[in-house]
């Protein structure tokens, strides 16, 4: 009697632990799914040199080059990004980053932004608009609960790829609007003066939370507009 009633209570702690691991594993794949299936994708764009352009919907047919990697994995070599929506969104053809951008959204009210990043990237409310010539700011999945990032739009989880010289495109009211990296920093999400920033030119801060599926810390990339 005795050995039964010990074979259940090892029974039912074997079980509460195996219950315990998984749902841990499921935690974990929920929150990094999306950085690492980003991840993937760039590693695999850059393995075929694939290449990004900003189109129409009448140039999305183009004749594919034959390189031997894409051939083995039916990949695309060249893809056109189209704008989501012209009166305004942002695309970043070095990252694939093709989303629509909510105007105006409050950045010191959760249920504002969460409710913005679940239909793209988020324009700072009281920050400018492209074309006015001053500072624009931009920010995507940006969340408090680790167990919620994975929920939003992973449109800026690859940020960090961005270098000196990339270009970052938005389109606004039907105007297509070009800017150009100049720099990249990691910061406290304490810091939020960076939303405040004074600037003599048109200037744009893309925000993203750093590492991708962690709230530790924010990655800024900065960029000025040129000439179209």
């Amino acid at each position: 009697m005795k050995k039964s009633k010990d074979f259940y209570q090892v029974l039912i702690m074997r079980t509460m632990g195996n219950f315990l691991v998984i749902v841990s594993l499921l935690l974990i794949a929920k929150t990094f799914y999306l950085p690492v299936r980003e991840e993937i994708r760039y590693f695999i764009d850059v393995k075929i040199q694939k290449k990004y352009f900003i189109g129409t919907v009448k140039e999305q047919k183009i004749e594919q080059p034959k390189g031997l990697l894409a051939r083995a994995l039916n990949l695309k070599q060249v893809e056109i990004l189209i704008p989501k929506d012209p009166q305004f969104s942002i695309v970043v053809p070095k990252i694939g980053a093709n989303a629509k951008i909510i105007p105006n959204v409050d950045a010191a009210d959760e249920k504002i932004y969460l409710d913005a990043l679940n239909k793209g990237v988020a324009h700072t409310l009281g920050t400018a608009y492209p074309g006015e010539g001053g500072h624009i700011f931009l920010f995507a999945h940006s969340t408090d609960y680790f167990w919620n990032v994975g929920t939003y739009n992973a449109i800026f989880y690859l940020l960090n790829k961005l270098e000196i010289k990339d270009q970052i495109n938005i389109y606004y009211k039907g105007q297509r609007y070009i800017y150009q990296v100049i720099g990249k920093q990691v910061v406290d999400p304490s810091k939020v003066e960076y939303l405040t920033r004074k600037t003599n030119k048109e200037f744009l801060t893309l925000q993203t939370c750093w590492p991708p599926g962690t709230t530790l810390k924010r990655l800024l990339v900065f960029a000025t507009r040129v000439k179209e």
